[in-house]
């Protein structure tokens, strides 16, 4: 039987040292936080007994060495077992560039945290007796260079014949990109489909082939826990952007071998310069949401005129941070009927058409 145990997830880290922080007018996340966040964050871990924690990707601001560098030591000073995936942040180019490492470096960084093999992107290890672990690398570079979230062929036949030798384990697998889409059209809308991984549908085929139910996503920077025929893909928001999340969850499994997952989460409430880290970082993403919400208004599938969405615009400020703070709920009856129907979609309400709040606080019937 498998024991009870208890693991954090903490995602999109975006470790950035002070030399390093670059500035984008708009950008949603304060990188400015991300050392001093992730220690309060680590000061409440470190008293919890934990059994492990993940991290799934977007490790640093954008694949610096000395970033990696610093969490790497970082890491290996916890008293617990730390389990890394790549984000598209922490490898965006191929080839080595001056601020960036070489995607094929990846790995040398994190053998102590998974990748045991540096010379493959991807691992599996058993993390408790009975708990195996499997981390994915869903960064793909093409024939020109470009990256997007794939799984390459390889790296899918690796994962079956991984899955096929673990008959009598739970599994969790970890990716960075989403498997199941937790917006609405996710993988067809021209916004939020790059966060989507681009052959979601063969993984799921195969995690659902093998009775894996249990999928830890980042890249998103939302709150959201979705389900889709037998698998659960539960996303951690961003530690560096509102509402600056993590999540400490414990399995369960009784004597007649029933098995559920509850998850708790949390936020870091302040930190050094930012006193009021909740309200501070949720008014600077309204501030800077205008041009987000140009885009969403006037791209597909909503296509309004332009005047239109700039009259609209500024009563959706707080819309995309209320989505990343999980367990929203949205009234738009003031909008035009197809406008204010397509914006309730993006709230917390279940296939049958009721609220269900999942998102931060529940428990998981496995």
């Amino acid at each position: 039987m498998i024991s009870n145990f208890r693991f954090a997830i903490v995602s999109d880290l975006h470790i950035a040292l002070p030399q390093t922080i670059w500035n984008h007018p708009n950008r949603f996340h304060l990188v400015e936080v991300s050392i001093p966040a992730f220690e309060t964050v680590l000061e409440h871990l470190t008293q919890l007994n934990l059994d492990f924690l993940l991290l799934p990707g977007d490790l640093t601001q954008h694949g610096e060495p000395e970033n990696h560098t610093w969490l790497e030591k970082r890491l290996a000073q916890l008293p617990f077992p730390v389990y890394v995936v790549p984000g598209n942040h922490d490898v965006p180019v191929l080839k080595a560039n001056e601020q960036s490492i070489a995607f094929e470096e990846f790995p040398y960084y994190y053998r102590k945290f998974g990748y045991h093999n540096p010379e493959q992107f991807y691992y599996t290890c058993e993390v408790l007796p009975g708990v195996r672990l499997i981390g994915l690398n869903s960064n793909f570079f093409n024939d020109q260079a470009e990256q997007i979230g794939r799984l390459d062929t390889k790296q899918l036949r690796w994962l079956e014949e991984v899955l096929a030798t673990a008959d009598d384990e739970l599994v969790l697998v970890m990716i960075h990109h989403n498997v199941v889409e937790h917006l609405p059209n996710q993988s067809r809308h021209p916004m939020a489909n790059r966060y989507m991984l681009e052959n979601a549908a063969e993984l799921l085929h195969l995690l659902r082939h093998y009775g894996v139910r249990l999928v830890f996503t980042g890249h998103l920077h939302v709150q959201d826990v979705a389900y889709s025929q037998g698998v659960y893909d539960i996303t951690t928001g961003s530690l560096v952007s509102y509402p600056h999340p993590y999540r400490v969850l414990e399995f369960h499994q009784d004597s007649h071998g029933r098995q559920w997952l509850q998850m708790l989460s949390y936020r870091v409430e302040s930190v050094p310069n930012f006193p009021n880290l909740q309200h501070t970082s949720r008014k600077w993403m309204g501030d800077r949401s205008f041009p987000f919400l140009m885009k969403l208004l006037t791209l597909p599938p909503l296509n309004l005129p332009l005047e239109q969405a700039q009259e609209l615009a500024p009563t959706l400020r707080d819309f995309w941070a209320n989505i990343a703070n999980g367990d929203a709920l949205f009234n738009y009856s003031h909008f035009p009927p197809e406008v204010s129907h397509y914006f309730e979609k993006y709230g917390a309400i279940a296939t049958c058409g009721t609220p269900t709040f999942i998102d931060n606080n529940s428990t998981l019937l496995l």
